[in-house]
């Protein structure tokens, strides 16, 4: 398909590629503008731009848009494709182009056009009786968006300030086939069943109470998945030579002010005042670490130092980012932070790869590399920056790790790596980090004394594996759609005898699985058994054995998994040496 720029000039694309695929999504949004300016012609437009998995358009409406609403555009927009329309870019002066936006009485434009810089050329883009104000790109004929869907609607402060106007937000996304829209609608209604807040619900993980808004309440079942993780997490740090410490929650500003959270950082933080002193709580560990690291004398033998913390750290976020376990104002963070050499520096590097390499492999996620790279708001000299950013570098291209760049987007001290895991819908999150910073050291006059006997800068690396420990259950939730491996199941078998005959056996069976450390339990309720097979299936529990006489005769269990319809018979003791060995190896 052919593409128009923004300077006018045209190029072939295809949908597979991200221009040609932008592309398409924009110029959907312009039709769905198109059809509301048809069908509502006293609605206002503002931004309509293409999105990762689709296009969304920003309307002024009193009242919104109902189901019904929706239903109407979709079937004008259809009728706009059909009609083959041509988009045509064009120009106008500042002067002109106001005009012409106050004489459409589209007051979100005008703004648009009155804070663009004086220099800025005006682009305009045509189609049909519908014009707006659009640097494009666009894709030629309306013919070409082939598939389309309105998926939803929200609400979205006009420039994303909660000082301006709520405006109405219309989702939707366009393919060039329906095969490719149906795929992907499937995608969606499967990710609805796996909402980690309707499953967190159901398995009573969870809760977000309205007392606590983006403050989660970790259940009875919830922590047990969260001490399992962090079980996990001692076992591998542990191995790795990390040593675990904790750091107070609640900090002096004198200390927020050295590491720059205080200048660079204080919109995100909470803040309170003790003995007449501005204190902070902690928005993330690393000023703590670099305490812990000071209290006492270092040598280069002590290097590389490995300092591992899960501390609970708050950050405010804007009510109306706020989602489940995916976008908290509290969480804990799985940090560490290494302090080594510079000659360390790669090594070093290249061993976090490897633990997070292997921690995402064993829950069985894809995972990309991003190097982001120094932003705007930053601290420390651009040749320090240069040189951090380099061995970042050096240390992928020597594992032979493919990566893209993400420029300007490293933390305000250092560049960093982040690892972006795959889900089992093809969704991804970010969640691993590795930030190498040559500036807190210095800020807070960190040393070790080198084999010279001088007073040498040691260099920082700041690291996740999990990210946020709740924000990585709320990933997995969805990716198990709540059906956890065994070992992170918060109930892993339950025993269902069939009559009150084989409840004394039962509990037999319920000992030697609780003595070998495996989490069950027993439902003797007078149900039918294909009943309490079904509540268990719902619950998720991997295991559900089926007690009956013969089984009690013969001291065996009759085992049903929980995604299969067929049962297998197995003496009792070998079931249980069976599951704890799952157990132990986290198949």
């Amino acid at each position: 398909m052919k593409v128009i720029f923004h300077d006018g000039h045209i190029e072939e694309h295809t949908f597979e590629d991200e221009v040609g695929r932008g592309a398409l999504r924009h110029t959907a949004a312009h039709i769905l503008a198109q059809a509301v300016k048809r069908l509502y012609p006293d609605t206002k437009l503002a931004i309509g731009p293409s999105i990762k998995d689709g296009f969304y358009y920003d309307f002024d409406k009193e009242g919104g848009f109902s189901q019904e609403e929706l239903d109407a555009l979709e079937a004008e927009m259809k009728k706009i494709c059909k009609e083959n329309l041509k988009l045509e870019r064009y120009t106008l002066p500042r002067a002109e182009a106001l005009k012409l936006m106050e004489d459409l009485n589209e007051p979100y434009k005008v703004e648009l056009i009155n804070d663009l810089p004086e220099d800025e050329e005006l682009s305009f883009f045509k189609q049909g009786e519908y014009v707006d104000l659009c640097a494009g790109p666009h894709v030629t004929y309306t013919s070409q968006v082939k598939a389309f869907k309105l998926t939803s609607v929200a609400g979205a402060y006009w420039r994303g300030s909660e000082k301006n106007k709520m405006l109405t937000r219309i989702y939707g996304t366009a393919f060039t086939s329906k095969a490719d829209l149906e795929e992907y609608l499937q995608r969606l209604e499967e990710a609805k069943k796996r909402d980690h807040r309707k499953i967190g619900k159901e398995m009573k993980l969870f809760m977000i109470s309205e007392e606590g808004p983006g403050f989660p309440f970790m259940l009875p079942n919830g922590m047990i998945i969260k001490n399992e993780l962090i079980n996990y997490w001692r076992e591998l740090h542990t191995r790795e030579g990390y040593v675990e410490v904790q750091t107070p929650m609640i900090l002096n500003r004198h200390l927020w002010e050295t590491s720059g959270h205080w200048d660079h950082y204080k919109e995100n933080m909470y803040t309170t005042v003790i003995d007449d002193t501005d204190f902070a709580i902690k928005p993330m560990n690393c000023p703590g670490g670099m305490l812990v690291y000071k209290s006492e004398p270092r040598s280069y033998r002590d290097l590389p130092m490995r300092i591992g913390e899960l501390g609970l750290v708050h950050r405010h976020e804007k009510s109306g980012e706020l989602h489940g376990l995916m976008r908290v104002r509290c969480f804990t963070q799985d940090d560490a932070h290494i302090f080594m050499t510079e000659d360390q520096i790669t090594d070093e590097i290249k061993g976090v790869v490897r633990l997070i390499d292997e921690v995402y492999s064993l829950f069985g996620f894809k995972y990309a590399v991003e190097l982001s790279t120094m932003p705007e708001d930053h601290m420390g000299e651009l040749k320090d920056w240069e040189h951090a950013t380099d061995a970042l570098k050096q240390a992928l291209e020597e594992m032979n790790l493919p990566y893209t760049i993400n420029e300007g987007d490293g933390a305000f001290y250092g560049p960093k790596i982040d690892f972006h895991i795959e889900d089992s819908l093809g969704r991804t999150w970010q969640c691993g980090t590795i930030q190498l910073d040559f500036q807190l050291p210095m800020k807070f006059e960190a040393e070790y004394i080198g084999a010279d006997g001088q007073k040498h800068r040691p260099i920082m690396i700041h690291r996740v594996v999990f990210g946020s420990i709740e924000r990585f259950m709320g990933v997995l939730i969805e990716h198990y759609a709540g059906k956890f491996p065994t070992w992170l199941a918060p109930e892993q078998v339950r025993v269902l005898p069939i009559t009150d005959r084989n409840n004394e056996y039962t509990d037999k069976i319920i000992e030697a699985l609780k003595a070998k450390g495996i989490r069950c339990t027993a439902d003797k309720r007078a149900e039918k058994t294909g009943y309490k097979v079904r509540e268990a299936q719902v619950s998720r529990v991997p295991y559900m054995l089926v007690i009956g006489d013969r089984e009690q005769e013969e001291n065996t269990v009759s085992v049903r998994r929980r995604d299969h319809t067929d049962t297998t018979t197995m003496g009792m003791d070998e079931f249980v040496e069976m599951v704890a060995e799952e157990i132990k190896n986290k198949k």
